[in-house]
Order: structure tokens, then sequence, then C-alpha cells
């Protein structure tokens, strides 16, 4: 019975999918007032992050985006098109998931970037790392 309700209990912890994924009016989701997001079109030091520059067609940059993602472990990628991405990337352990989603802005020259826990509160600064990650391997030479 201790198994069981553990099992349910963690079963919980993954969340469902937000239903404000995706893009609205153009943008990405704004963050929560929770620190476990970061997103390039937040105002406040907290959830700021830089966007990843953009070089050459949309459709190409998600392209590489997509591959970059799929390198990286327990990742998997929900939506990929010309402009957009939505991947899940879950925890080695309590399989916790996180939403990263990448945004072409062809007018600004940038890809903008949201990633969130879809639980609890904090992330222990996972979602900044995992960016920085994806950032380092974007600004790096490209993958043969």
């Amino acid at each position: 019975m201790i198994m069981l309700s553990g099992s349910v209990v963690l079963a919980g912890c993954h969340g469902a999918r937000p239903a404000s994924l995706g893009v609205r009016d153009g943008r990405l989701a704004p963050c929560p007032s929770s620190p476990n997001c970061v997103s390039s079109l937040a105002d406040d030091d907290t959830h700021r992050i830089a966007p990843l520059p953009l070089s050459g067609a949309a459709a190409s940059a998600i392209g590489r985006i997509e591959g970059i993602v799929r390198s990286l472990p327990r990742s998997s990628v929900i939506l990929a098109t010309e402009n957009y991405l939505h991947a899940e990337f879950r925890s080695a352990v309590f399989r916790f998931v996180d939403d990263v989603e990448f945004l072409v802005d062809e007018s600004a020259g940038v890809i903008q970037i949201r990633s969130a826990s879809r639980v609890g509160t904090s992330d222990l600064g996972v979602n900044r790392k995992r960016i920085e990650a994806i950032r380092a391997r974007w600004n790096g030479p490209p993958s043969r």
C-alpha cells in the first residue's frame, strides 16, 4: 500500500502539459512569479535570460535547435514547426518535467526562449543552466 501511494504521489509530480504553452500574439507565455522559469522576454532579473542570436533562415535554425535538444539527456521534442519548437526534459530521479520553448523572432534577429518547471517553486537553477548549455552548443561549431 505504501509503494502504491508513493507511486501515485510521484506520478502527480509530472504535472499536466500547461495550456499556456505555444505562441500567443507572436510571443511565448510569461514566466510565473516562482523562480523556476527563465525567459528571454522577461523584464525582471530573476527570470530574464538572453535570447539566442539568429543567423540564417528560421526553419534551419529550428532544425539546428532540434538537433541540440535531441542530443541532451532525457529530452523529447513535442512539436517543431518552421519557427517554433517545444521540448520536454525530465529529471533523472523523480522524472519532474520542464517545458522548453524556442520561437524564432526574425524581426529582432533572435530566437526567444522560455524554460519552466511544471511543478514546484525552486528548480535550483536547472532551467537557467540547461539554456546556457544549449547556448554554448548553439554558439559553438555546428555538429556534423
